[in-house]
């Protein structure tokens, strides 16, 4: 019987040499993940930006000196700009053109009658302006939830001033068809 398992000399060269590339790039490999860590370790690592903030606030000046004319100018400069910065977060810039808010806010609902709001059908509007307008400016500041349906605070924009309310619940009431 012939024995199956007979290796040749070309093949016991070829093993050998295949196992010394597979140990070389073995090496290769090992040497690279090293020479990674190490790059990686020399790097600076960054600071976590909640950190860098916090230090910021806590070394920030708590308050400002205006002496003298210089100063003066400096201090209505501040003002002038913490002015801008307030006038900033109202919304829509801060007008009163009920329509532009109306526009922009209150007609997905008052228009298609969403969540139960009344259309500019003068019709759904008479029972509530016979409560008076005192009340339709306090359910459209401060929000209403009633069977008919729910009214947001302020339409759902917290940014809105009471007087940009009550200067489109006007507009609306003027506009009714």
């Amino acid at each position: 019987m012939r024995n199956r398992w007979i290796v040749r000399n070309y093949d016991l060269e070829f093993l050998k040499k295949f196992s010394m590339v597979i140990v070389f790039l073995m090496l290769i490999t090992v040497a690279l993940i090293g020479g990674a860590a190490y790059l990686h370790s020399t790097l600076p690592q960054e600071t976590d930006p909640s950190v860098s903030r916090r230090t910021q606030q806590r070394v920030a000046p708590v308050g400002a000196v205006y002496a003298g004319s210089t100063g003066a100018a400096a201090q209505a400069s501040a003002a002038a700009a913490a002015a801008a910065a307030a006038a900033s977060q109202v919304a829509y810039g801060g007008t009163l053109d009920g329509g532009v808010i109306f526009d922009n806010l209150c007609a997905g609902c008052h228009k298609s009658g969403a969540g139960g709001a009344p259309t500019m059908a003068r019709a759904q509007w008479t029972g509530r302006i016979a409560k008076g307008k005192d009340l339709l400016y306090t359910h459209a500041i401060e929000g209403y939830q009633g069977e008919a349906g729910v009214m947001p605070a302020k339409g759902g924009n917290p940014a809105l001033t009471n007087e940009q309310v009550t200067a489109t619940v006007d507009w609306m009431l003027g506009n009714l068809q």
